[in-house]
């Protein structure tokens, strides 16, 4: 079940017109430095609730995870999610069986298999702490990287116009 929630902002219209005026490549990966700088408070308080996954930052998902997050690609220059995975990078499948813990199954003849798991949630307090305070801190690492992105670009330019 999706849930819409409105939220009013300032400034961001500025900083997607200075975006615009820098090449694509370049507004890409900027969106994608402020953005992980952004999630990282998240990432770190979900770790630290965490004792069976590391919890990483990506845009990769994998094919399944990547099917059900159609929606989040469209008209979008880039997505970013915070999220287990395994030791060796790989994505959790199982992950949310321990952030939403199990319930006993039955047979259909009411022979009862596995064994009940309570919740162990990671994902969600991390996530309820930050949300918050998440517009804000993305509001003011934007503008500080286009600012440090627009003078590397002129410093560069510079350079280049010298030679």
């Amino acid at each position: 079940m999706r849930t819409s929630l409105k939220v009013e902002t300032q400034g961001f219209r500025d900083a997607e017109k200075a975006l615009a005026a820098l090449p694509r490549s370049t507004a890409r990966s900027v969106v994608r430095r402020v953005l992980k700088k952004t999630l990282e408070p998240m990432r770190d308080t979900a770790d630290s609730y965490s004792e069976q996954f590391n919890i990483a930052i990506s845009s990769k998902l994998s094919p399944r995870q990547r099917g059900l997050a159609r929606a989040d690609f469209a008209g979008h220059v880039v997505a970013m999610y915070v999220g287990p995975v395994q030791e060796d990078g790989s994505h959790a499948p199982h992950a949310h069986l321990i952030e939403f813990g199990t319930a006993e199954r039955f047979h259909k003849d009411g022979k009862a298999v596995g064994r009940i798991n309570p919740p162990e949630p990671f994902m969600r307090p991390a996530y309820d702490l930050w949300s918050a305070t998440a517009l804000e801190l993305l509001g003011g690492y934007l503008w500080a990287e286009i600012e440090k992105t627009v003078a590397r670009r002129a410093a560069k330019a510079a350079r280049v116009a010298g030679k």
